[in-house]
């Protein structure tokens, strides 16, 4: 044992090394392994919130398409006066427009219904806060005269409304009476309309759902 001796000091040496490196392992390695962690976690953060990004532009330009469909058209969308009015309002203004176009082609109303806000509808999928929509389902009494009148009366109405279904049939015991299934979806601005930008604002491309001359 005495000639190995003079290698205690090596081998302790050594051994501190020895420890002292797995002590440093211990003490950088989860340090390192939570660094490499967080920075893929921001990373990931980033590459979501890009992705975000691009989902809310493609929204806006939708929506900036909608808009710039409806100044090229014949007809405007309607606004209301003052902001913050509720849907029920901006309803009521136009639905009143409807029936008031009812009575005065002398069209009784066999039943009525309505829905806010159709899923289908690319207004109200683009849209949302920016326009209001509604279904109007209605079964008619009419004759042919009067009900030739109501469609023409709403071609000609200054606000666009669109004729989602019409459905016809005679009433079996008097064929001079027609029994009419109309459905109407009435669109709105949630908040009073900008005039001045919406002039300056150039034309777009159709989209689905929203073509260049709003569709009757």
């Amino acid at each position: 044992m005495e000639k190995y001796k003079k290698y205690y000091g090596v081998i302790l040496f050594c051994f501190v090394i020895f420890i002292t490196l797995i002590a440093c392992y211990n003490l950088v390695y989860p340090k390192y392994t939570q660094s490499v962690t967080e920075a893929q976690n921001v990373a990931d953060k980033q590459k979501e919130v890009e992705d975000l990004q691009n989902k809310l532009q493609i929204v806006q330009r939708k929506i900036k398409q909608i808009k710039d469909s409806i100044v090229s058209s014949q007809k405007k969308i309607y606004s209301p006066i003052e902001s913050d009015l509720g849907n029920e309002t901006l309803f009521f203004t136009l639905y009143n427009d409807v029936i008031e176009m009812l009575h005065a082609n002398s069209i009784k109303i066999k039943s009525i219904d309505y829905e806010y806000n159709p899923e289908t509808d690319s207004f109200v999928k683009f849209g949302k806060d920016v326009y209001f929509v509604c279904d109007v389902d209605m079964e008619l009494i009419s004759n042919y005269v009067n009900l030739g009148k109501l469609i023409q009366d709403i071609y000609q109405y200054p606000y666009y409304i669109k004729i989602n279904n019409l459905e016809v049939q005679p009433y079996p015991k008097d064929k001079k009476i027609l029994l009419s299934k109309l459905s109407l979806r009435l669109y709105a601005h949630t908040s009073p309309e900008d005039v001045a930008a919406q002039a300056s604002s150039p034309s777009a491309p159709a989209i689905d759902g929203a073509t260049t001359a709003l569709p009757q």
